[in-house]
């Protein structure tokens, strides 16, 4: 079965990424991190509107855009850990963290 996907595009140092990291970390919702600086991202960033980091990606089964926000949003990951077609973390990655 497949799964929204979760894309994090960040930069370092960054307070808020961090932020979100943690809180995902915290969830079995699996996520990745993308440089956020390289000219595609931030072209990306740019035509969302975007200006800081992080830029959080929900990408649907076939590969569009759902959703999307930047900063650290506490709110939206909460409706992640509500969608049940969200991918997850196996439940021995879990045990492991």
């Amino acid at each position: 079965m497949s799964h929204k996907t979760v894309t994090i595009l960040s930069k370092k140092p960054c307070v808020q990424c961090t932020a979100t990291y943690r809180t995902l970390d915290k969830t079995d919702i699996a996520y990745s991190v993308e440089d956020g600086s390289t000219d595609a991202n931030r072209e990306l960033a740019l035509s969302l509107g975007y200006m800081q980091a992080p830029i959080v990606l929900v990408h649907d089964v076939d590969g569009t855009l759902s959703d999307h926000w930047t900063g650290f949003r506490p709110d939206k990951i909460d409706e992640l850990k509500a969608d049940p077609s969200i991918e997850r973390l196996p439940a021995q990655a879990l045990l492991a963290a």
